[in-house]
């Protein structure tokens, strides 16, 4: 059931996405992502602010400012750091998060340098040809045997220095974001600007409708998910945190790519008994398509705000995605399913 008629929004849902998926964001290189963030929400009417270490907070005013509820998604993603200039003038790397290597054979990127200049390559294994090397289609594609052919003219390490590429520098791959009239949103990085979409949706569900949450909450965007430390910090007001991250598909998992899946448990142990609990019977009762999984390797910033020292209780939830840190995908009703659960779950009320 569509409880908050997230549909009117589906327009201004996957337009967000899109907007936020055109922006470079590797971990660390989050400037411009949570500055249209912050442009998004302070558009809204909503109270925005980065902390020290990058991340971006908005704030909700609710009924009862006693007690204050935090949901958080990270709007950093997975990409590649210039390691080494080769002599031949090509770029070696080393990744940023996880990405899976041999889906990167052959994408195109960007290499930004530290002064603003920004070069266009393509990512490939060194056995690239299949006319020359007999290992081509057979050799692992890892960091050791992959490189970045740059488009300018280089012959050697010197000419790319002259570029002013240098170790360190970003390299950012295409994530290649379509929309289908089926309904299904297939991208690179929708863990998790696909749930920052959803946060920023349910934003303007809230001005709109006039809508407010039972206790003041705090959507945190963190910049740092994907090595580990994301919400490691969390305001000292807050008393529990929401992860709204991609849900796993896949094995004997249950959910789909409709679904908005509650995860009981990850790599870092079960979520909170009674939260866990209640957004299971709010999307029963409401007739939400959801599903509830163990996710076997995986890990939230709820994990990360735990393992902080912050004392606070968790959950999970999130839009459920196929072939996640590969070519992701995920379908308009996983969203429209989660963007509800958040509502309902803040309480939301005229």
């Amino acid at each position: 059931m569509d409880v908050f008629q997230v549909a009117n929004y589906k327009d201004y849902l996957f337009d967000t996405a899109k907007t936020i998926f055109g922006i470079d964001s590797p971990t660390g290189y989050y400037h411009a992502v949570i500055k249209k963030v912050e442009e998004i929400a302070t558009g809204l009417g909503y109270q925005f602010e980065q902390i020290e270490k990058g991340c971006g907070i908005i704030t909700i005013e609710g009924e009862d400012n006693s007690r204050t509820v935090m949901m958080a998604a990270h709007v950093d993603t997975l990409g590649l750091m210039v390691r080494s200039i080769t002599p031949k003038g090509e770029l070696k790397f080393t990744k940023i998060g996880g990405p899976i290597l041999p889906t990167l054979d052959g994408e195109y990127c960007r290499i930004r340098t530290r002064d603003g200049k920004v070069y266009t390559g393509t990512i490939l294994c060194e056995s690239a040809a299949v006319h020359v090397h007999p290992d081509a289609s057979t050799r692992a594609r890892e960091e050791e045997s992959m490189i970045v052919r740059i488009d300018e003219q280089v012959h050697c390490k010197e000419d790319v220095l002259k570029l002013g590429i240098q170790p360190g520098d970003y390299i950012c791959y295409d994530p290649k974001t379509v929309v289908t009239e089926s309904g299904f949103l297939k991208s690179r990085f929708i863990d998790d600007k696909g749930s920052v979409a959803c946060l920023l949706t349910s934003l303007k569900i809230m001005k709109d409708k006039g809508l407010k949450p039972q206790y003041k909450t705090k959507f945190f965007i963190s910049v740092f998910e994907e090595v580990g430390h994301g919400a490691a910090y969390v305001p000292s007001d807050v008393s529990e945190v929401i992860a709204v991250d991609m849900g796993c598909i896949g094995l004997d998992l249950t959910c789909t790519e409709y679904d908005v899946s509650i995860c009981a448990k990850d790599s870092g142990g079960p979520y909170d008994y009674l939260m866990t609990s209640k957004l299971i019977e709010l999307a029963k009762e409401n007739g939400l398509k959801y599903a509830v999984d163990i996710y076997p390797r995986y890990g939230s910033d709820v994990g990360a705000a735990l393992g902080g020292g912050n004392n606070i209780k968790g959950a999970l939830i999130g839009p459920g995605v196929h072939a996640s840190h590969g070519m992701e995908r995920t379908h308009y009703s996983a969203l429209e399913n989660t963007i509800n659960l958040i509502l309902l779950y803040l309480g939301c009320k005229k």
